[in-house]
C-alpha cells in the first residue's frame, strides 16, 4: 500500500506526463481489446452446441471443373446416411421462408426446413416442448419455433404448446420452443423450422431424385474418429452411390468434410487476423512511447534514486517501485480503453454492413476482460521494467552530486531510445502500406464497373404460398398480373421478377452442354450460373442487350424453352460464332437436360462479387423456370424507399396476404457486398492514423528531450560562432538518423509482409512501388515537422542563459 500510495503521488504531480502515458497506452490496449472481443465472439467461443468439435459439414466439389463447397442432393444423403458408420447422427437442413398469418397483417418469416433429428444432433435441447419425431419427417405439418418468436407472437405462454399457427397458408402444430438460433449457423432472424427437408417447391421428385443439391448436412463424428476416418469413409460410400446410381448428376462429385466452426465464420479469419496483427503493432509503438517517457522520467530523477539507495534501499526494490509505477499507469489505460473497445465493438458490424456473423449486443465477457487485465499488466511489465532497470544503475555520489541537474543518460540509455523511435517508424511503415493498399484495393473495387445501374432501383422479395399457387401456370399468372399493375403505376418507369438480384448472395447453377458436337454425360458437365427472369429485367437493371431479343410473350410456360447468354459466355463457349440460334442441354432432366435454343446475347454482370467476372452466366424465362420465391425490382423516378408504398399498394390488389420481404434499395446491397472490405480497411486506416500519431510523439519527444539535455551543449557552440541553420542541421541530423533505419527496416518488412494482403486485394499489388514511396515519402515528411519543431526552440537559445544554467 505504501507503494501504491507513492506511485499515485508521483502521477499526480506529472499530470502532463500521465494524461499522455494513459491516452497512448489505452488507445493501444482498447484497440487490441476490441479486436480479441470480436475474435473471440467469431472463432473462440465456438458454436452453442453440445461439443461442438465434434461437428462436422459435408460438402461436395469437382475440381476439375473448379466446382466447391457444392451442396448435397436428397438421393445422395440417403445413401450416405444409411451406408455410413463414422457418425453417430446424420442430418440436413434447408432455408426456407413463411408467410405467417393470422397476427394481424401478414409477415415473412426465415427459417428453415430440417430432417427429424436434425437439433438432436447438433444438441439444441429446447426449452419449452419437445423437437421433430422421426414419424413426423415429410409427413406431419408441426413446427419448431425460436424464443424470440414464442415472445413476440405467443405472449410467452406456456400453454402455447399444441397451439396452431397458420404458415403458407397450412395449419402447423407448434411442438417447442428452441433457443434463439445462433446467427453464426442459421443467419439472422431464423424463427421457423419445419420437417419436410426432402421437397423443393417447384421441382418435382424425379428431378430431385436426379441429383439436384440444395441440403446443408451435417454429422456428428463419434468418440474417437477423426474428420480424415470420416472423409476416407465417403470415399468408398461415393463410388457405391456412383454404381447406384449412375444417371444422378451429382455421382461424380467428391465429398469434402469440413469442421462446422470453419463453415460458421467462411472467409472471414484472414481478414481479423490480419487486423490482430495490425493492432498488435499499434500496442508495440504505444508500449514503445511510453517506455521513452519512462526512461526520460526515471533518468530525471537520479537524484532520488541516488538518495534512497544511500538511505539503504536495493536496487531491486527501486526497480519494484518503479515498475509499480508503470504498472499503476497501464492498468489505468487498461480502464479507459476497455471503455473504448465497448465503443469500437459497437461500430464495427455497422461498418461491416451487419455482415458479420454476431449476434446482437456484443459484451465485453470474462475471458475479453481477463485478455484486458493480461494485456496491461503485461504491458505495464514491459515497458517498465528496461527503463527503471537502466535508471537504477546510477552512481551514488554522481547522483548525489548533480543535484537537480539534467542528466542526459548513459550510451546505452540513449542508444535504446534511437532503437524504440527506429523500432516506432518501421512499425508505423508497416501499417501505413497495408493500409494504403486496402484502400487503393477498396477504391479500384468500388469504382468497378458492375454491368448494371444500381440507382433507383427498390427490391423486394415474395413468396408464394404452394398451397395457393401450386403450379408454374398459377405462379405465372401472378406475376404477368403483378408487371402489368406495377408497369401502369404512375412514378416507375421500370419493373421486373426474378429469382434473385445481383449480389445478394442468392445464386443457382444448372449444368449446361452444347447440343452440336459431342456432349459429355451429365454428371460430367460444368455448373452454369443461372437467373431466371421475367420480360424488362435487363431495362429495369439497365444491361445492354447485345445481339438477338429479350424474352416476351413468345416465351411462356409451354413456350419453346429459350436461354439468353452474357457476352463472355457466348465468347467462352462460341468463340467466332454467332450463338444466335445455336442449341444447348441444360439441367439433369431426361438424362440430356432440356433442349433450349439461345435467343439473344447481354452485357456481362457481376452478379456474385464485384471483384469477380462471371465467366458463365445464363439468363432463363421465369416463366420456364419459376419457383415460388420471387424478387421483385422496379426502378422509379422518385426515392426507391417510396416506391415500397407503391408496390405494396399493387400487391394489395392482387393478394393482400403476402407480404413484401425485405424491401431495400439496390445500392445498399451493393453497399453490403463491400461491408467485410470496408470493415478491414476502415480498421486498418484507423490503426495506421493511431500510429502515425504516436510515432510523430514518440520522435518529438525523443528530439525535445535531446535538446532539453543538450542546451549546454547548444549554448556553447552558438558563442562559439555556430549560425541558426548549423544548429538545426545537427538537430534534425540527429533526429533523422533512427527515422531513416526505421523507414528502412519497415519497407523491408512492408515487401516481406506484402504477401500476407495478396488474396485481400483486388487489382493492387502487394508490393506497388507507388503507394511503398507515398508511405515512407508521408512518414518521413511527419518526421521531419516532428523533428524541426524542436530543433526551431534549440536554435533560438540564448547562448549566455544556457552557459548560466550550465
Amino acid at each position: 500500500m505504501i507503494d501504491l500510495r507513492f506511485a499515485i503521488r508521483q502521477l499526480l504531480k506529472s499530470p502532463a506526463f500521465t494524461l499522455l502515458a494513459v491516452i497512448t497506452l489505452a488507445l493501444g490496449i482498447g484497440m487490441n481489446t476490441a479486436i480479441f472481443s470480436l475474435i473471440n465472439d467469431l472463432f473462440l467461443k465456438g458454436l452453442p452446441f453440445e461439443e461442438p468439435d465434434r461437428l462436422v459439414i459435408l460438402q461436395a466439389e469437382a475440381k476439375e471443373r473448379n466446382l466447391e463447397q457444392l451442396p448435397m442432393s436428397v438421393p445422395r444423403f440417403w445413401h450416405f446416411r444409411d451406408g455410413q458408420t463414422a457418425f453417430s447422427s446424420f442430418a440436413a437442413d434447408t432455408g426456407n421462408g413463411y408467410i405467417l398469418t393470422g397476427f394481424g397483417d401478414p409477415v415473412q418469416l426465415n427459417g428453415a426446413n430440417t430432417t427429424a433429428n436434425y437439433f438432436d444432433t447438433l444438441g439444441m435441447r429446447p426449452i419449452l416442448g419437445r423437437t421433430f419425431l422421426p414419424e413426423e419427417e415429410m409427413k406431419a405439418d408441426v413446427a419448431l419455433v425460436s424464443q424470440n418468436f414464442w415472445r413476440k407472437y405467443l405472449n410467452s405462454d406456456p400453454q402455447a404448446i399444441g397451439r396452431n399457427i397458420n404458415l403458407n397458408g397450412v395449419a402447423t402444430t407448434v411442438i417447442g420452443v428452441l433457443p434463439n438460433p445462433p446467427v453464426a449457423w442459421f443467419g439472422r432472424d431464423c424463427d421457423i423450422f419445419t420437417v419436410k427437408p426432402f421437397q423443393l417447391p417447384g421441382l418435382t421428385r424425379e428431378r430431385l431424385m436426379r441429383g439436384v443439391s440444395f441440403l446443408r448436412v451435417v454429422g456428428r463424428l463419434k468418440p474417437g474418429v477423426t474428420a480424415d476416418q470420416a472423409r476416407s469413409a465417403l470415399q468408398i460410400l461415393q463410388k457405391s452411390y456412383r454404381e447406384a446410381l449412375p444417371e444422378a448428376a451429382d455421382n461424380s462429385w467428391s465429398p469434402v468434410v469440413i469442421s462446422a466452426a470453419e463453415d460458421a465464420t467462411g472467409n472471414l479469419r484472414p481478414a481479423f487476423f490480419t487486423l490482430l496483427a495490425a493492432v498488435s503493432f499499434v500496442l508495440l509503438i504505444a508500449c514503445s512511447n511510453v517506455a521513452n517517457l519512462l526512461l526520460v522520467r526515471f533518468t530525471g530523477r537520479r537524484r532520488e534514486i541516488a538518495l534512497r539507495m544511500a538511505l539503504g534501499a536495493s536496487r531491486s526494490g527501486v526497480v519494484r517501485l518503479f515498475v509499480f509505477e508503470s504498472l499503476l499507469v497501464s492498468v489505468i489505460a487498461g480502464v479507459v480503453g476497455t471503455c473504448l473497445a465497448l465503443w469500437v465493438v459497437s461500430v464495427i458490424p455497422k461498418l461491416a454492413a451487419n455482415n458479420l456473423p454476431l449476434e446482437s449486443g456484443i459484451e465485453l465477457n470474462a475471458p475479453v476482460l481477463l485478455f484486458t487485465l493480461g494485456i496491461s499488466l503485461l504491458t505495464g511489465v514491459a515497458m517498465g521494467l528496461y527503463p527503471a532497470w537502466q535508471s537504477s544503475r546510477a552512481d551514488l555520489v554522481d547522483g548525489l552530486k548533480d543535484g537537480g541537474r539534467a542528466i542526459s543518460g548513459s550510451r546505452g540509455q540513449q542508444r535504446f531510445r534511437r532503437g524504440l523511435v527506429a523500432a516506432q517508424v518501421g512499425l508505423s511503415v508497416v501499417l501505413l502500406a497495408g493500409a494504403a493498399l486496402l484502400i487503393a484495393s477498396f477504391v479500384r473495387l468500388s469504382r468497378q464497373p458492375s454491368g448494371f445501374n444500381p440507382d433507383h432501383l427498390l427490391v423486394g422479395g415474395i413468396g408464394l404460398p404452394p398451397a395457393q399457387y401450386p403450379d408454374p401456370e398459377a405462379r405465372a399468372r401472378f406475376v404477368e398480373r403483378l408487371l402489368a399493375e406495377l408497369n401502369t403505376t404512375a412514378g416507375i418507369q421500370a419493373s421486373s421478377i426474378s429469382d434473385g438480384v445481383p449480389l445478394n448472395g442468392n445464386r443457382s447453377s444448372s449444368p449446361y452442354a452444347r447440343v452440336d458436337g459431342n456432349p459429355v454425360p451429365v454428371n460430367q458437365r460444368p455448373l452454369g450460373l443461372t437467373r431466371a427472369i421475367s420480360p424488362g429485367f435487363l431495362k429495369t437493371f439497365n444491361i445492354p442487350l447485345l445481339a438477338g431479343r429479350d424474352f416476351d410473350e413468345r416465351d411462356g410456360v409451354d413456350k419453346p424453352l429459350v436461354v439468353l447468354v452474357s457476352k463472355s459466355t457466348a465468347q467462352r463457349l462460341f468463340p467466332n460464332e454467332d450463338p444466335i440460334g445455336k442449341r444447348m442441354w441444360f439441367g439433369p432432366d431426361n438424362n440430356t437436360g432440356y433442349m433450349t435454343e439461345i435467343v439473344g446475347v447481354v452485357g456481362d454482370v457481376r452478379s456474385l462479387r464485384l471483384d469477380r467476372q462471371n465467366d458463365i452466366e445464363f439468363y432463363r424465362p421465369w416463366t420456364q423456370r419459376s419457383n415460388p420465391f420471387m424478387a421483385v425490382t422496379v426502378r422509379s423516378a422518385i426515392k426507391p424507399e417510396a416506391a415500397a408504398g407503391m408496390v405494396r399498394n399493387a400487391l394489395n390488389k392482387l393478394d393482400p396476404g403476402l407480404p413484401i420481404i425485405q424491401p431495400s434499395t439496390m445500392n445498399e446491397i451493393v453497399d453490403q457486398s463491400l461491408g467485410q472490405r470496408r470493415l478491414t480497411m476502415t480498421l486498418l486506416g484507423v490503426f495506421a492514423g493511431i500510429a502515425l500519431l504516436l510515432a510523430m510523439v514518440g520522435i518529438y519527444g525523443a528530439v525535445a528531450y535531446t535538446v532539453e539535455q543538450r542546451t549546454g551543449e547548444i549554448g556553447v557552440r552558438m558563442a562559439l560562432g555556430a549560425q541558426t541553420a548549423d544548429v538545426l542541421r545537427l538537430v534534425v541530423k540527429q533526429g533523422m538518423i533512427p527515422v531513416i533505419i526505421g523507414l528502412a527496416l519497415g519497407l523491408g518488412a512492408a515487401i516481406a509482409l506484402g504477401r500476407l494482403l495478396t488474396a485481400q486485394l483486388y487489382e493492387v499489388s502487394a508490393h506497388n512501388p507507388a503507394l511503398l514511396a507515398a508511405t515512407s515519402v508521408t512518414l518521413a515528411i511527419v518526421a521531419l515537422l516532428a523533428c524541426l519543431i524542436p530543433a526551431r526552440r534549440a536554435s533560438l537559445v540564448n547562448p549566455i542563459e544556457a552557459l548560466r544554467t550550465e
